[in-house]
């Protein structure tokens, strides 16, 4: 691009936001701040803005209802969003994934993981926006546009999975194991649902969550050749001394399932699907 990217900081902390700004501004972004949700939406209507970094807990609104307000604009909707969330805060996280976030990051967090995750993002916003740049699948806007056709239809059905555990997984190990994992799982069910006929959409919704959509009678048979195989392949994940060893305070990595069929709908929207797997997921110990 002729220019450098713009970055809007949405944090009501004066050191956070004054920390974040100096660091983006020394690594050549060109960066705005904001203290509240209404003084963030006034700047993203009034400047060009190509990622914000936006703090849940705001002074006047929630980061979520900022999230809204940004998507219910034409000028706004299409901004890639970083939520900043506290580190336990599992429901916050949660929220922001069915909303359509482009990721989040806990607090307290590394700059320079920060860093690498506006980097990717804006990479994949501007190269390929409709597939993931990690594991270069079908994106949320594409499972979304692929769901939406399905839900006049029945015959239907969609798997959720993926693992449980990445974000103590990546505190431990780091950011570059963390999305190692995860593009190992894409690879790993892009050859399952190549060995059967590649009969399924096969796209990543965010983080380590995939989803395949197809008929709901291979929906049984795809769900538990998938969760076998990833439940094998966990201990591949990490180092081969920690897995020989087994310290204890490993951290521990779960696959994860759900499914929806389309005759328990109807089904409004593909937001809902996608809540509703969400809120079915079920850990498979290893």
């Amino acid at each position: 691009m002729s220019r450098a990217a713009t970055l809007l900081i949405v944090e009501d902390e004066p050191e956070t936001a004054n920390l974040l700004e100096t660091y983006f501004r020394a690594h050549g972004y060109q960066v705005f701040t904001a203290p509240s949700g209404e003084e963030a939406l006034s700047m993203a209507q009034a400047r060009t803005i190509d990622l914000i970094v936006l703090d849940i807990r705001l002074p006047d609104m929630d980061g979520f209802e900022v999230f809204r307000q940004l998507r219910a604009h034409r000028r706004t909707r299409e901004i890639p969003v970083i939520f900043l969330t506290e580190k336990r805060e599992r429901e916050s996280r949660l929220t922001g994934l069915e909303m359509g976030a482009h990721d989040y990051i806990p607090k307290p967090f590394s700059l320079q993981e920060l860093r690498a995750r506006v980097q990717n993002i804006l990479h994949r916003s501007r190269a390929e926006p409709a597939f993931d740049g990690l594991t270069g699948l079908p994106g949320r806007p594409l499972v979304m546009e692929h769901l939406r056709e399905q839900l006049e239809r029945s015959d239907w059905g969609a798997l959720l999975i993926g693992l449980q555990g990445l974000e103590v997984f990546g505190e431990r190990y780091g950011f570059v194991a963390r999305d190692d994992a995860i593009r190992a799982v894409g690879l790993l069910l892009a050859r399952i649902n190549q060995e059967n006929g590649d009969a399924f959409f096969l796209g990543h919704i965010g983080e380590g969550w995939f989803i395949l959509i197809g008929s709901r009678h291979q929906l049984n048979t795809v769900a538990r050749q998938a969760i076998a195989r990833l439940r094998n392949a966990l201990p591949y994940f990490y180092p081969l001394q920690d897995v020989e060893e087994r310290p204890p305070d490993l951290p521990v990595l779960q696959v994860a399932a759900a499914q929806v069929q389309g005759t328990e709908g109807p089904f409004p929207n593909p937001e809902t699907v996608i809540r509703h797997l969400l809120e079915r997921r079920k850990a498979f110990p290893s």
